[in-house]
C-alpha cells in the first residue's frame, strides 16, 4: 500500500513539472526555461527535477510527450463523435494547428525538429509521436471514402501525409511570428487545400 501511494505521489510530482515547464514556455519562452528557474516556480531544487528527468533535453521531451498524450485523447474523442466526416476533419485541422505564436506544445516541437539530425533517441521519439496523427487522419479520410462524402480514389495515406506536412508548415509560420501568419490564415489555408485533396480521384 505505501509503494502505490509513493508511485502515484512521484506521478503526481512529475506531471506538476511538466505542467508547470509547459505554462512556463508558453509565458516566457522557451530559451528562458532553465532548471533553476523550473525548480523556483514550484517552489523545489533544481536536483529534484533532475531526480525524474536526468537532464533538460528530457524534460522537454517528456513535456512534448505529455502535451502530446493529452492531445490523443482529445483527437480520440473527435473521431468517436456522431458528426459528418468533413466536419471531423475540419476538427482535426483546428486541433493540430497551435494556438498562437506562444503555443508550448508547437515550441517544444521546432525545437525537437532542429535537434533530431543528431540524436537517435528525439529522431525515435518524433516518429513515435507522429504516427497516431497519421494514423488518426488516414482512418478519418477512409471512413469519409466509404461513406462516399470523398473521392472514389482517395490515396488516404499520401493526402495524410500531405495535409500533416502542410500543417506543419502553417504552424511553424504561426508560431515563429512570421509576418501575416495567424492562426485565423493557416487554419482557412489548411480548409482549402484540404478540401481541394479530399475531392480530387
Amino acid at each position: 500500500m505505501a509503494a502505490t501511494a509513493r508511485r502515484r505521489d512521484g506521478h503526481d510530482a512529475r506531471e506538476r513539472m511538466l505542467k508547470e515547464a509547459m505554462a512556463a514556455i508558453a509565458e516566457d519562452g522557451l530559451a528562458t526555461l532553465t532548471m533553476s528557474a523550473l525548480a523556483k516556480r514550484l517552489g523545489t531544487s533544481g536536483g529534484h527535477i533532475l531526480y525524474y528527468f536526468g537532464n533538460k533535453d528530457r524534460l522537454l521531451l517528456e513535456a512534448l510527450r505529455w502535451s502530446e498524450n493529452a492531445l490523443a485523447e482529445e483527437r480520440r474523442a473527435l473521431l468517436a463523435r456522431r458528426v459528418a466526416t468533413e466536419r471531423k476533419l475540419d476538427l482535426f485541422l483546428e486541433l493540430y494547428l497551435p494556438v498562437g505564436p506562444r503555443d508550448p506544445r508547437w515550441t517544444l516541437w521546432i525545437e525537437l525538429w532542429a535537434r533530431t539530425g543528431s540524436n537517435e533517441q528525439l529522431r525515435a521519439a518524433q516518429a513515435e509521436l507522429d504516427v497516431g496523427w497519421q494514423e488518426d487522419l488516414e482512418s478519418l479520410l477512409a471512413k469519409g471514402v466509404r461513406q462516399g462524402h470523398f473521392a472514389a480514389g482517395l490515396d488516404a495515406a499520401a493526402v495524410a501525409s500531405a495535409l500533416l506536412a502542410l500543417l506543419d508548415g502553417l504552424s511553424t509560420r504561426v508560431v515563429l511570428g512570421q509576418h501575416g501568419a495567424d492562426r485565423a490564415g493557416a487554419l482557412e489555408a489548411a480548409r482549402s487545400v484540404a478540401a481541394r485533396l479530399v475531392a480530387e480521384a
